[in-house]
């Protein structure tokens, strides 16, 4: 831009163009207000044995040294002052809580659902809590935590032209510019422009083979469906409670009925169970005649599967992505990812190999769709790897399970500095613990004491104990458990910093 004025007007028909390069500072002072909503409900099962249940993706740092739920919230800083609204679930709660406290981020809300109910609910009960929350009408961001981009420049420019659309009382979405007949992603058919580069919504597409895919590509009509959206609150509820009045009605009532609990916005769980399951798409979407869709071209992934980890990442002279201790030789585009161990290929093409404390991961890079097989069979197991991993994170701190058998069990307990644990008791199990750093305080019965490095102590079965850190470092220590039961589940809680529940695992 030059030193010439702009008038408002003016600035906004250049941006409702496509012509105008946005710098995101700009979009503070002209849009109307953003709010990001950032849902991160997702379990991520195509990527385990890295993502589990307990700890899904998008808290896990795959792709930079943040986790992509901090790489999304981060990528929105130079849109908008607002503080994003996450939508997550209850188990969880703690780690959306810290991860968000760990990049400086105060969220104007934490909304938990009782239940998955799909992105259309999600959004709703945003969308609600930002009416509530703001004099005016404001636009909602929805993005999914677990995406990566990385031409963070480009998406935040993309948004301002949405923001330009979306104004005008338009439900917009971003399709992502295919760079390849990918079978992976539901497609968008674009339809008539309405301005600039924003066009109208003509066609959603369900996942295509190959020779559709192929089709879609050369046609140029076609864009991968992102699943990221710039709506108007008031439009999108309005327009839910037109097409899908049944999701409208539960979550109002939810979000009516709800409480705040700690940190957490908790909407009321009998009326939500009420909601029917649907996504965006589906519910409102493909059935409005306010939807947009403005192109995006921003290095976008979805992180779907270890194929799209290899796709994204930077690679040898031979095409390989190697993470952690990892040898090879004679190796070409394949994936090898080491958690604990050292990893050597020998003479593989087009491998996944991704290794953790309790699984292995070996596939085909064609094949890693199928993962979830692997999951659904673990899950009618009921083995624990598909929920957890060797280490468990909890709002104190973390557990790492080192030995089990069949009557003991020993871990690795580390509690944050001036966190602790609940006061509670175990029916069929009783513990030993040595301090190997930090200095721990002991509660057990009526007797408070502390210990320093190198000490233990004795917990008897059925005894009241608590466990807290009052140093300013943080304290590990060794837990030997012996008993007929070691379940985590063996918990009678009697007091709780963090409004856990009285008896369970979380």
């Amino acid at each position: 831009m030059n030193d010439k004025k702009l008038s408002f007007a003016s600035f906004k028909r250049a941006l409702e163009s496509g012509k105008l390069r946005l710098y995101p500072q700009c979009l503070r002072f002209l849009m109307s207000v953003i709010v990001p909503v950032v849902l991160s409900g997702g379990t991520g099962s195509r990527l385990w044995p890295v993502s589990r249940e307990g700890h899904p993706k998008q808290f896990l740092p795959l792709v930079t040294n943040a986790s992509l739920l901090q790489d999304t919230v981060n990528r929105v800083s130079g849109i908008t002052d607002q503080a994003p609204i996450v939508v997550g679930n209850d188990e969880h709660r703690f780690m959306l809580a810290e991860q968000l406290r760990a990049i400086g981020v105060t969220p104007a809300a934490l909304i938990l659902e009782p239940a998955g109910r799909n992105t259309a609910p999600a959004v709703a009960l945003a969308a609600l809590y930002a009416q509530r929350s703001n004099a005016e009408d404001c636009l909602l961001l929805v993005l999914p935590a677990d995406h990566a981009i990385s031409d963070v420049a480009a998406f935040q420019s993309a948004v301002g032209q949405a923001a330009a659309i979306a104004e005008q009382g338009r439900l917009t979405t971003f399709g992502v510019v295919p760079t390849a007949p990918e079978t992976g992603y539901g497609y968008i058919k674009a339809g008539a422009e309405i301005n600039g580069s924003a066009k109208a919504i003509e066609a959603f597409v369900e996942k295509p083979d190959v020779e559709s895919a192929n089709q879609y590509l050369r046609s140029g009509d076609y864009l991968w469906n992102s699943g990221m959206f710039l709506l108007p609150a008031s439009v999108y509820l309005d327009e839910l409670q037109r097409l899908a009045p049944d999701i409208y009605q539960a979550c109002a009532e939810a979000m009516a009925g709800g409480a705040q609990d700690l940190d957490f916005c908790r909407p009321d769980a009998q009326a939500f169970a009420n909601s029917p399951s649907d996504s965006i798409d589906y519910a409102v979407m493909e059935h409005t005649e306010k939807g947009a869709v403005v192109p995006l071209d921003c290095g976008w992934s979805d992180v779907g599967a270890w194929s799209a980890l290899w796709s994204i990442q930077a690679k040898d002279d031979r095409g390989n992505v190697s993470q952690g201790d990892v040898l090879l030789t004679d190796c070409d585009n394949s994936y090898f990812r080491s958690s604990e161990r050292l990893i050597a290929g020998v003479g593989v093409q087009d491998m996944v190999v991704v290794e953790t404390a309790d699984a292995i991961l070996v596939s085909h890079r064609d094949q890693v769709q199928h993962v979830k097989t692997i999951v659904s069979t673990l899950k009618a197991q009921k083995r624990s790897e598909v929920s957890l991993h060797q280490e468990v994170f909890r709002p104190w701190g973390s557990y790492e399970t080192l030995v089990l058998a069949d009557r003991f069990q020993v871990k690795r307990i580390v509690v944050k500095p001036g966190a602790k644990l609940s006061l509670q008791m175990h029916h069929h199990r009783a513990e030993h613990w040595i301090v190997v750093k930090g200095t721990a305080e002991v509660t057990c019965e009526d007797k408070v004491f502390m210990l320093g490095e190198d000490e233990s102590t004795y917990i008897p079965l059925g005894h009241k104990h608590r466990l807290a850190n009052p140093g300013k470092i943080p304290l590990e220590l060794i837990e030997v458990q012996s008993g007929s039961y070691l379940g985590e589940d063996d918990i009678v809680r009697f007091d709780d910093t963090y409004g856990r529940a009285p008896q369970g695992n979380a």
